[in-house]
């Protein structure tokens, strides 16, 4: 029976790939469904025709990312045996011999090459749409640029496949992604050679995310969480850090976020967790590595005037980023030696935050003034933090509170070193920021914590959440100023009528006045009225975005308003299951940034950093470890 069913396919493959000649489809002989993976093989050449995943196994399959890689290919001939579709080239002297076969059971997608003396060997090249799913490859960078295996395959909203090889010890995939001309994210698997004639790859699917009491694996409300996880990590294919995403731009600023979650995150696969991909980005900083937020970075990919004339300081919220992604991983890992090795660098960047400023305040001071209606239609210089567009700069709030949390951080670790002289200094400076932030970044007004205070005394007042969120969050404005900060928030929040929370959250609830906006192009938010209504709700010109909504929701953990936290995290967390905050609208636009109708004005298509938000889900079951 098993020799006539192979038959019997076979000649079914045959009949449909002739049918397909004539323009008739023929997936369904080679399409393949389990309960997490549905997929589709080849007709022609070694690969996938689609593929979806669903690693909670409920049915959710989304539309397939796979595209045509659109390399050449030899001519193979295609068949089945025994649940294993196999392809042979037609260039081998020997009909029977197979290159390729490949098959998909249970959990697992296998792929077995096998060497062919004197045919031509080509390697399996699985493209991605990242309009659809940004895929990513995560893993140990080889020094020839590839990642090593094992490795993670992560399908953001789908999941993740852990990926091995059986064969070559050494084994490891080739890894491209690019956003222009046509973005695409491409994993290639090598073929066998004749000093490793049979390699076998694995492709399991797996849920990785970190175990939370009280969430039933049944309870589909949290799925957004378990699936969506790992979204944060996005490891630049070209540069090989963390960044944007695989094929947008590494930002220093960022890391510390993709640490955070790092440190709650369990095994990616054996012999790589996320904490190995946080220092293996560190490295490359500690080593002289430049990114966005740093002078002298070049936008990837960018065709024209380079950005680096618009970044002649180092931004802020950069050394603090890092110095915190450095505490996280140190500590998480509890890797001493890396620590005593890399203490030296560490301490560089320290450095940069405890030096005097000329006024003697103890915060870190931007060059940029940030006064109303000091920057110039033509961009020369960004603002101070992450949000570059508005005009941060001088005293920032944002970017002070993490340079507190940052200092305690290296005093911590100065410690461990026996650097106590250091671990004062660091302390001192972290504690007088503490007690200077109120009183320099309160607004008395309101009682709610203002965005910057810039060098002419004024307080920028924006009615940022994330502002006060961070504030309260890491405990630089605490007790009754803590909640009324936050009273003052949701307030102003209920009096715009911004309620629709499974689009995040606004960065900012009022307008920003065109002198204090830095792009005055209105694709991102840039207004020409001088209150800024015109510009308002578009891009960081208070547009909704999960990005930095995490520090709204984990203070109001923090202070007990837990129902007051799920108002927010519940439907953004159901839209993180919806793939709301990825992909593109109707207007051409990327969904990372959304109008407070639903409307598309983002461009990156996949923005890791709105995936820090489901660190809440820690910091409302009381995970989270506190600050050093």
């Amino acid at each position: 029976m098993p020799a006539m069913k192979s038959v019997i396919l076979t000649l079914a493959l045959v009949t449909v790939l002739a049918a397909q000649a004539s323009g008739q489809p023929a997936d369904a002989v080679l399409a393949r469904k389990t309960s997490s993976i549905s997929l589709t093989f080849d007709a022609h050449r070694p690969g996938l025709r689609s593929l979806s995943v669903d690693s909670l196994k409920r049915g959710n399959f989304g539309a397939s990312p796979i595209v045509d890689p659109g390399v050449a290919a030899a001519a193979y001939s295609v068949s089945e045996e025994d649940g294993w579709v196999r392809y042979a080239p037609s260039s081998s002297n020997d009909k029977q011999s197979v290159a390729w076969e490949m098959r998909c059971d249970g959990d697992a997608i296998r792929m077995r090459s096998f060497y062919l003396p004197g045919a031509e060997s080509q390697g399996l090249t699985l493209r991605f749409d990242p309009n659809v799913v940004h895929a990513t490859l995560l893993g140990h960078v080889t020094s020839g640029g590839d990642i090593a295996l094992p490795a993670i395959l992560h399908l953001p909203g789908m999941g993740s496949l852990r990926v091995y090889a059986q064969g070559d010890e050494k084994a490891a995939l080739r890894y491209a992604a690019h956003r222009a001309p046509a973005a695409y994210v491409e994993v290639t698997f090598p073929a066998a050679t004749a000093v490793h004639p049979k390699i076998e790859y694995t492709l399991e699917v797996a849920t990785i995310y970190p175990a939370v009491p009280g969430l039933s694996a049944d309870d589909p409300s949290f799925d957004g969480f378990r699936r969506d996880f790992l979204d944060i990590f996005q490891q630049q294919a070209e540069l090989h850090v963390l960044a944007n995403n695989a094929a947008s731009d590494p930002c220093a600023f960022t890391v510390y976020e993709s640490a955070d979650m790092a440190r709650y995150t369990p095994e990616l696969v054996h012999g790589l967790t996320a904490l190995d991909l946080v220092r293996d980005t560190l490295d490359r900083y500690l080593a002289g590595f430049l990114a966005y937020g740093m002078p002298g970075y070049r936008i990837f990919e960018e065709q024209g005037e380079s950005e680096a004339s618009q970044i002649p300081y180092v931004f802020s919220d950069v050394y603090p980023s890092l110095l915190i992604a450095a505490y996280d991983y140190a500590d998480g890992s509890e890797d001493q030696p890396w620590l005593r090795k890399n203490y030296p660098g560490l301490r560089k960047w320290a450095e940069n935050l405890v030096a005097t400023n000329a006024d003697g305040r103890p915060f870190v001071e931007y060059p940029a003034s940030g006064n109303s209606g000091s920057w110039t239609a033509k961009i020369t210089v960004r603002p101070a933090n992450w949000w570059d567009t508005i005009g941060f700069g001088h005293e920032d709030a944002y970017s002070n509170a993490l340079a507190y949390r940052a200092l305690r951080g290296m005093a911590n670790l100065a410690d461990r070193v026996g650097e106590q002289s250091d671990a004062a200094r660091y302390r001192l400076r972290a504690q007088q920021i503490h007690d200077a932030y109120p009183s320099t970044f309160i607004d008395p007004a309101t009682g709610v914590v203002s965005g910057w205070r810039s060098s002419d005394g004024q307080l920028h007042n924006y009615f940022f959440p994330f502002v006060n969120g961070i504030a309260v969050r890491y405990g630089l404005v605490e007790g009754q100023q803590a909640r009324n900060a936050m009273n003052g928030i949701f307030a102003k929040m209920q009096s715009v009528g911004y309620r629709n929370f499974a689009l995040g959250l606004p960065g900012n609830l009022v307008p920003i006045r065109r002198a204090d906006y830095v792009d005055l192009d209105p694709r991102f938010g840039g207004p020409t009225k001088e209150d800024g209504s015109d510009g308002f709700q578009i891009y960081e010109n208070g547009g909704a975005t999960a990005c930095f909504s995490y520090f709204t929701m984990a203070a109001l953990y923090k202070i007990g308003d837990r129902k007051e936290g799920d108002a927010i995290l519940l439907p953004m967390v159901d839209a993180f299951a919806k793939r709301g905050f990825s992909g593109r609208g109707a207007n051409g636009l990327t969904n990372d940034w959304r109008d407070w109708q639903g409307g598309a004005h983002g461009y990156e298509g996949f923005l890791a950093d709105n995936y820090y938000a489901l660190l809440a889900v820690l910091d409302r079951s009381h995970l989270i470890a506190k600050l050093p």
